[in-house]
């Protein structure tokens, strides 16, 4: 069985800090049962990377849980007869890790309010605060069916391009970050948009739009350089709500 004892410390560490993060998607009711991915690169020349078995819930996520697998798809170990990992979540996390080494973490998610966002024509509309976070920093990739094939991952990076966020037209969410801390910065800030959205296109009013300037200003003010403080508080934040489950995770 991986353990601390079985992997290097670097590993272990990656391990613990990867299903930290699945437990607070977990609590912020961001699952969708077995679905959805989160991915973690383990340091090294490898470029190996943890993904979720398949068929273990993000609430009982434990580091002993994660499947290390290489960019090709293969599961890397000699636990590897014992393990199943999600075929289309390898072929989007994989995409992006291969074209994108400075995202270190990825986060897919099937939110209600992320995918009718991204069921809708005009994507996210910059209305609040949150969506200004990204405002022209959102990627956008159409659905082309289920992710298996290996094909649609140039097309996906593609469309990524430069941007950390991303909306999988009806499909779902898709972010990352150099860390676990930025990469749930993104998801959160990304999923609390959609359900504003969702939620201020119900009331039937019309909705107020802030000008380009401060679209720009406000996005601006998102990537100054104390957010990184900002965001390892709200990491650390974060994790103080399943610190009682430390233990469990990282096992």
């Amino acid at each position: 069985m991986i353990n601390s004892g079985t992997v290097s410390a670097a590993e272990w560490k990656a391990r613990c800090e990867l299903a930290a993060l699945y437990r607070v998607i977990a609590h912020f009711r961001m699952t969708d049962l077995i679905d959805t991915h989160l991915t973690l690169r383990v340091p090294g020349p490898e470029h190996h990377f943890l993904i979720n078995r398949y068929g273990v819930l993000f609430d009982q996520m434990k580091a002993s849980d994660l499947v290390l697998i290489d960019q090709h798809g293969a599961i890397v170990g000699a636990e590897s007869q014992k393990n199943h990992v999600n075929a289309a979540g390898f072929v989007i996390h994989s995409a992006v890790h291969m074209a994108r080494p400075d995202l270190t973490c990825v986060i897919h998610t099937h939110t209600a309010a992320g995918m009718a966002v991204s069921s809708q024509e005009q994507g996210l509309l910059p209305i609040t605060q949150h969506a200004l976070k990204f405002y022209g920093k959102l990627a956008y990739h159409t659905y082309e069916g289920i992710a298996l094939s290996c094909d649609e991952r140039e097309r996906l990076v593609a469309d990524l391009g430069t941007h950390n966020a991303m909306i999988l037209r009806n499909h779902g969410l898709l972010v990352g970050g150099n860390g676990v801390a930025k990469a749930f910065h993104e998801i959160y800030f990304l999923e609390r948009a959609c359900q504003a959205q969702i939620q201020a296109l119900a009331g039937g009013s019309k909705l107020i739009y802030p000008s380009q300037k401060v679209c720009e200003h406000t996005a601006n003010q998102f990537s100054d350089d104390s957010a990184d403080i900002i965001i390892e508080m709200a990491w650390n934040a974060a994790l103080s709500m399943i610190a009682d489950q430390k233990e469990s995770y990282c096992s």
